[in-house]
C-alpha cells in the first residue's frame, strides 16, 4: 500500500518538472472570488471560481491515485469566522492507468462564510494550491482577495448552480444501510463498505475518506448485487503507526452515471 502512494507521488513530481522549467508559459489556471450574498442569519455564501486552459482538470478533494489534493489557506482575512466548502460533483478520469477525481472547464467552489461580526464586510483572502494536468501536472499556487460587503440575499446564479450540482445525501438517495468492515493486514487494514441503495447509474466508483488525518486510502473495487453495493480498499497510515479506525468519521461518495451519493458514516459489519 505504501508503495502504491509512493508511486503516486512519484508520478505526480515527475510529471511536474518539465512544466516547472518553462516559467515563461502562461497559467493553465484562473482564479477568481464571486462575493454572492448574505443569508438571513449573517452568514454569507461566496464561491471560488477557476477556470482552466482547455484540455487541463483540476482535483477533488479527495483526488484519487493519480491526483494532487487541494489545500486552502484563510489567513490574512479579516472578520472571518470560519470557511465551509460545498464540492460539487466531481467526474472520474483514467491518467496513466490510474484513476483520479476532479474537474475541467470551469470550477465554482461554494464556500459559506460566517462572520466574527455578522452585518459586517468580510476582507476574504485565499491561498490556493493545487494539481492542474494535462499530458503533465503541475502544482498551482492561487492568491485570491475580494471583500464581501452586499447586503442582498438574492442568490448567484452560477454560485446556486453549483449548490445544486452536490451529491445527494444517504436520505434524499434512498440510502438504508452502511455498514464497515475492517479486517487487519501485515501493513495496514482492509475495509469493505456495504451500502444498501438504489443504483446511482452505469459503473458506479466509490470513495471512501478515512476522515482522519495521516490516513492514505486506495482506490476500492466495487460490486453490485441488486440493491447492495460493495465497496474494498485498503488503508494504511503513512508514518507506519497503528491506526484506530473512527467509523462516525468515515465519508463515503458513490459517484455514477446519473447521479452521486454523499454518505457519512457506517455501523460495523
Amino acid at each position: 500500500m505504501i508503495r502504491h502512494l509512493a508511486t503516486a507521488l512519484s508520478l505526480c513530481l515527475a510529471t511536474a518538472l518539465p512544466l516547472l522549467a518553462e516559467s515563461a508559459r502562461p497559467s493553465p489556471v484562473r482564479g477568481e472570488i464571486l462575493t454572492g450574498w448574505q443569508q438571513a442569519d449573517g452568514t454569507r455564501i461566496a464561491a471560488l471560481r477557476l477556470t482552466l486552459a482547455p484540455g487541463w482538470k483540476t482535483y477533488w478533494r479527495s483526488p484519487g491515485d493519480a491526483g494532487i489534493p487541494p489545500t486552502f489557506d484563510w489567513k490574512g482575512s479579516t472578520n472571518l469566522r470560519g470557511v465551509g466548502i460545498t464540492w460539487p460533483t466531481p467526474l472520474v478520469f483514467d491518467q496513466n492507468g490510474m484513476r483520479s477525481i476532479g474537474y475541467k472547464h470551469v470550477l465554482v467552489l461554494p464556500l459559506t462564510i460566517a462572520p466574527r461580526e455578522t452585518g459586517k464586510p468580510v476582507t476574504l483572502k485565499a491561498d490556493i494550491d493545487i494539481g492542474v494536468c494535462d499530458d503533465i501536472c503541475v502544482p498551482a499556487r492561487l492568491r485570491l482577495t475580494a471583500t464581501l460587503d452586499t447586503t442582498s440575499r438574492t442568490p448567484t446564479p452560477a454560485i446556486a448552480a453549483a449548490l445544486a450540482a452536490r451529491p445527494y445525501a444517504a436520505a434524499e438517495a434512498g440510502v438504508s444501510g452502511a455498514s464497515c468492515a475492517l479486517r487487519p493486514l501485515t501493513d495496514g487494514m482492509e475495509i469493505e463498505a456495504r451500502l444498501t441503495m438504489p443504483s446511482a447509474g452505469g459503473h458506479e466508483v466509490v470513495v471512501i475518506e478515512p476522515g482522519q488525518l495521516g490516513i492514505w486510502m486506495s482506490e476500492t473495487e466495487t460490486r453490485r448485487n441488486g440493491g447492495l453495493l460493495t465497496a474494498t480498499g485498503e488503508m494504511s497510515s503513512i508514518d507506519g503507526k497503528a491506526m484506530a479506525i473512527d467509523r462516525s468519521a468515515i465519508r463515503i461518495t458513490v459517484l455514477g452515471k446519473n447521479h452521486a451519493v454523499e454518505i457519512t458514516g457506517c455501523t460495523p459489519g
